[in-house]
Parts: C-alpha cells; structure tokens; sequence
C-alpha cells in the first residue's frame, strides 16, 4: 500500500500563488514552499490513507521500518518540496558531510537538485562562483562585490540542475521549482537582500561558515540526461549517483513500473491518472506526492500524467 502524503504548505515574503495550478486550496497569497515529501519532527506530512491514516511520515518510518526495507538511517534520506519564487531566494551554500559533521552536532552535508517547472522568459539561478582562490572569494564576500563574484545561469521550463555540496546557490524570480535534496537542515545563508521576513526580523547570514565551506573552481550547472523510450513512455535519467537518483517519465498509458529499490518517492507534476499497486487504485494528479514502499510489490502507472521519481 503506498503512502500518499498530506501537502505542508510554508509562506515566505517572495512566495506567491503558482500552486494553485498543482490542485491545492492554498491557505494564503505568500506560500513559497510546499513541503511534498519530509519526516521532519516538527513538520512531518500526515498520510492520507490506510491503514496509516492520520500518522505522520516520521512516525512510520520509526515505527514501520519494514516499509522502507530496513533502511540504515534513523532518518528519511531525503526531503521534496515545491518552491515558488516571487523574488529572489537568499544565496546559500551547504557544507559536506566531513564539514557538517564536525561543526553541526554529527549532522549530514547537503547536496540538492533542481527540476524547473516553470519559469518567466527573463528567469535565472546564480550557480557558483567567479573565484578563482580563497583569498578572492574571502575579499569580494567582505566587500559585497556580488556582481562580480556569483555566476548568473539563465533557467528555462524542463531544466533540470544538480547542486553538490560547497556550491553557491540561490533560486531567481520567477520560477517554480521540484527541489529533492538530502533531508539536512545545514544552510549557509551568504546574503539575502537585505530584507525583512514575514515575521519583520532581518535573517542571519554565515559569511564565516560559507567561506570555509564554498568550493572554488569551475562548477558546471550542465547536467547530461539519459533519455530512452520505455513501453512507449519517456524516461529521463536526469542524475544518479551515491546521493540521489531523480528521474522523470511522461506516462503515456499504461506503465509497468518496477521499483529501483525497496521504496521511491513519486511526485505528479503534470496530468492526471491511476497508480495500481497489489491491485489497489489510487486516483493521483497533478500535485500528489507519495512513497511506493517495500510492500508494494506490482505497480502500475496508468493515464496522461508526467511523474517524476526519486530515490537513494
């Protein structure tokens, strides 16, 4: 039986009102993230079906290990929201692993991936730095020689962007975005406009911390998919390595669907259509978010949907 997950929605001063189009009731004109996928403590999603209904997605997997084969991690891997940007995000960067867990309390590094599903004709990310030493990167960060220093990517609708640890970040106005990114709560925050949150307080910044952390050399946005036609469906590879496997497929009928591994996280983020797993129906569209455990065994995608899946 797979898990089909509740919505978290967040506001943000640069949020907006783009998903309206995923299906959602929104519950203000400012949400900036709806958070797909978290078992986060204090905002885990709730499942909406049985026999689990009412749980939350940390509760079961503390309680349910099962379901996720036994995974070895007190932890879910990673953490899929939604973002709607307004205006530009803060500029950020994560630590590795051997950084974060030396300096954050045994906590993980963060390495994340973007998939563009919308975005304005003048869209852009800023990928990276024009560094080339420390010592250059130490000084324009100082000074707030900004413009000469982050690398400036114009973005378009179907991009897609793998973001590894120590590199500089920041998602521009105008886009909607699918982030899957390992479930750690270490952010670098190197500058944010000079603005006020929603609750009118200025955000910390961690120029300290960002300048140990930020990798200096040529980091490359460009991500070579692997796109192949599978029972008539189209299958893009659009990473796959130790930290996340992400992938999309354009539905296109009926799919059978063979699990990759023990559980995967599935988000519709076009379309509409049927998930059939152990032959149970579950009605699933554009906005849906769910995790196909290790107890699901046959599953079949079926309608006119495009899914993308992720997984460790």
């Amino acid at each position: 039986m797979p898990l089909m997950l509740e919505p978290i929605f967040r506001d943000k001063v640069w949020g907006g009102t783009q998903f309206a189009s995923f299906n959602y009731q929104l519950p203000s004109s400012k949400v900036g993230e709806v958070w797909a996928v978290s078992a986060k403590i204090d905002a885990a999603n709730t499942i909406t079906n049985e026999p689990y209904q009412y749980m939350t997605l940390d509760e079961v997997w503390t309680k349910y290990s099962k379901l996720f084969g036994e995974f070895p991690s007190h932890h879910l891997p990673l953490f899929i929201k939604l973002i709607d940007a307004t205006a530009p995000l803060s500029i950020q960067v994560h630590p590795d692993d051997t950084y974060a867990y030396e300096h954050e309390n045994g906590n993980y590094g963060k390495t994340k991936c973007w998939y563009v599903l919308d975005a304005s004709e003048d869209a852009e990310i800023i990928y990276g730095t024009y560094a080339e030493t420390k010592e250059e990167l130490t000084y324009k960060l100082d000074h707030r020689h900004f413009d000469s220093l982050f690398k400036h990517v114009h973005v378009q609708k179907g991009d897609f962007f793998f973001i590894p640890q120590g590199t500089v970040h920041s998602i521009g106005q105008g886009i909607v975005m699918l982030e899957v990114q390992q479930a750690s709560d270490v952010n670098y925050r190197i500058y944010d406009y000079d603005r006020q949150d929603l609750e009118g307080e200025t955000r910390a910044l961690h120029l300290e911390e960002a300048k140990a952390v930020i990798h200096i050399g040529d980091e490359s946005p460009n991500i070579v998919p692997q796109v192949e036609m599978i029972e008539n469906h189209k299958c893009t590879t659009f990473v796959q390595n130790h930290f996340v496997t992400v992938v999309k497929w354009e539905v296109r009928g009926t799919l059978n669907y063979m699990k990759p591994r023990e559980f995967t996280f599935v988000s519709v983020i076009d379309g509409e259509g049927e998930v059939i797993t152990d032959g149970d129906i579950f009605k699933i569209r554009k906005g849906d978010h769910f995790i196909l455990t290790a107890e699901d065994l046959d599953n079949v995608f079926e309608g006119e949907m495009d899914i993308v899946i992720s997984y460790v």
